[in-house]
């Protein structure tokens, strides 16, 4: 089952990752000299083979009834899965502030805050008038205050409190958690905390909050009682991407960042879309979307015996939890179906080597960024119930 799974096989590289693009194979005989090897081109007898294999395994389909089961009872795959494992089958992901330096500190160094940068120390929360001033000031930050939740002792009361009231939209547009921050970052599908504790441990931003989120109330539960959780500068819910009526903690147009890893191929795919425009709503003027997930071809995809296929290039693993392999095509429609522009799309095609036992394995990963435009009205016309509760309610 671990080679399902992308981090175990990076965990294995045991060497500080590179940004993608710099290190190629130009001797063959070399191959055992580094544990991976970037943009490696395929043969075209190598493309054939993994095309025949994927068709291959892609009949017979899994039946309707196993299929509706594992949608239905997906939270409860995802929940033992945690339970098994908890936090040790993933290894914390530091090499995302290389691939994607909005994570790290210094924002502003950053594509997204070369847009922001005149706006962004001036940010005023939404709610608040402008004679009201900007907030709380940086030293006040890290004193918890009760518009962040408040300490860590009182966290499961006011969590469920802040559930409660989010279930009936009566949080004002002041009052959600972070509403202070003036960097807000969101991870969709967030595990045990795999992407969250390196951001609050690497980026000491005064003004960054970060949310969390995964629809495995297990893998939430391992990141609250995690001791690198901060509710000061963190918080922590229960979501399930794909289900309509369910409230983010964040008013619409409040978010810089949102992160996507190795999630949204969980998703069975007619409910991509919807998720994906539900979230790029949460975005501010310039936010970007980040997202790194499995490609065609993938490793992974190769590996799997007949009879775990969904759909086409949708598997089910034999734990239960699911995965979609995609083309760099579909993902560029969803984001800008939802109304986001491109900043990055590619092709992540890497070698990995086992030095150990002279394997070599090719993975296939596609890494996005998009950006919500600057320009007022810019993307599709959200419906009409959203537009009347964007400004007060949250999504």
């Amino acid at each position: 089952m671990a080679d399902s799974y992308p981090e175990c096989a990076l965990a294995a590289v045991g060497e500080k990752r590179q940004q993608f693009g710099s290190r190629f194979l130009s001797d063959p005989a070399r191959v055992f000299h580094h544990n991976a090897w970037d943009n490696v081109e395929w043969s075209e007898e190598q493309a054939a083979a993994a095309e025949r294999k994927v068709q291959e395994n892609s009949t017979p389909r899994v039946c309707q009834e196993k299929q509706v089961d594992y949608e239905v009872n997906a939270h409860k795959y995802w929940n033992e899965f945690y339970k098994i494992h908890e936090n040790g089958f993933f290894k914390d992901r530091h090499w995302l502030f290389t691939e994607f330096p909005e994570l790290a500190p210094n924002p502003n160094h950053n594509d997204l805050n070369d847009w922001l940068s005149e706006n962004k120390r001036s940010e005023v929360p939404e709610g608040r008038s402008k004679e009201e001033g900007p907030g709380l000031k940086t030293e006040e930050q890290h004193t918890c205050p009760s518009d962040s939740l408040g300490h860590k002792t009182q966290m499961p009361p006011l969590e469920e409190d802040v559930t409660r009231k989010l279930s009936h939209l009566e949080i004002r547009a002041d009052e959600f958690p972070g509403s202070s921050a003036t960097y807000r970052i969101l991870e969709v599908g967030c595990g045990v905390g795999n992407t969250v504790f390196p951001i609050l441990q690497t980026n000491n931003d005064p003004g960054l909050f970060v949310y969390c989120c995964d629809f495995s109330s297990t893998a939430i539960e391992l990141v609250r009682t995690n001791s690198a959780y901060d509710p000061c500068r963190c918080f922590a819910f229960v979501h399930d991407l794909c289900d309509e009526d369910a409230t983010y903690p964040v008013p619409g147009g409040s978010l810089d960042v949102i992160i996507l890893i190795f999630v949204l191929s969980a998703v069975i795919p007619d409910k991509m879309q919807k998720a994906i425009s539900r979230l790029s709503r949460l975005l501010k003027p310039g936010g970007m979307m980040l997202l790194r997930d499995y490609g065609r071809y993938d490793m992974a995809q190769l590996r799997f015996k007949k009879g775990q296929c969904l759909s086409e290039s949708f598997y089910v693993r034999g734990d239960g939890t699911r995965v979609y392999f995609f083309t760099q095509e579909e993902l560029d429609t969803l984001f800008t179906a939802a109304g986001l522009e491109k900043v990055q799309n590619l092709v992540d095609r890497r070698l990995q080597v086992n030095r150990g036992k002279q394997l070599t394995m090719y993975r296939v990963w596609i890494q996005c960024k998009y950006r919500k435009p600057l320009v007022s009205g810019a993307g599709p016309e959200p419906p009409v119930a959203d537009r009347i509760l964007s400004s007060s309610a949250v999504f």
